[in-house]
């Protein structure tokens, strides 16, 4: 899908008025003009479809529209099914695979009954760059890089945040090319990454 199709696609959501950014409400280890650090990182940020990365499986499906549900508190059922029908639809560009009516009714459901006593679960994030910041992806890469390899404590979501953004720019998910990002040895990035992490390694390297 090109650029040109992904953009008439978010005017629609704009259109619509969904939501699908929220800023962490933790208090920053440092705030710059540009970004919001975390030393320890924070699960309060929300940025859907920022990202080149698309949804591939139901798990991520669902944590999507569980986070859409849970940002835009004054949807209809009617919008909410609207704007899942939008989601799944694979012209689209948000979703790579197809899903039945009767498996979606079933995910619309589970969604809608979530209270929400809690915010939804979320991968941990050190660094969330503010709106408009004028910086390339490539030196947001090199922002992050250097801000998480300072701390030496590598987190697998560090590794999962690495690997978008070098899919973002375009380029191969290598074990070498997320050390030299994350300043640290292969060996570390070895012992942090797991099965699901090296199956997403995976899926994110197929879409290039």
């Amino acid at each position: 899908m090109s650029h040109k199709e992904i953009q008439k696609n978010f005017r629609w959501l704009n259109k619509n008025r969904i939501v699908t950014r929220q800023d962490p409400f933790d208090e920053p280890t440092v705030e710059t003009r540009q970004y919001l650090y975390y030393e320890n990182g924070t699960h309060q940020a929300y940025d859907l479809f920022k990202s080149k990365a698309k949804i591939n499986t139901f798990k991520s499906l669902k944590w999507h529209l569980i986070v859409l549900w849970y940002l835009n508190p004054d949807l209809t059922m009617d919008k909410f099914q609207q704007l899942t029908s939008f989601i799944v639809n694979k012209d689209n560009g948000f979703c790579t695979f197809n899903i039945s009516d009767s498996v979606l009714d079933r995910i619309i459901h589970d969604v809608s009954m979530l209270d929400f006593d809690e915010p939804p679960k979320n991968k941990l994030r050190k660094v969330v760059f503010k709106m408009s910041t004028g910086l390339s992806k490539l030196e947001k890469l090199r922002i992050v890089g250097g801000l998480i390899g300072r701390s030496k404590r590598i987190h697998p979501d560090d590794i999962y945040q690495c690997m978008l953004d070098i899919h973002d720019i375009g380029q191969k998910i290598t074990i070498g090319r997320i050390s030299e990002v994350l300043r640290c040895s292969s060996r570390t990035i070895h012992r942090n990454m797991g099965h699901t992490l090296k199956k997403e390694k995976e899926l994110l390297n197929n879409e290039l």
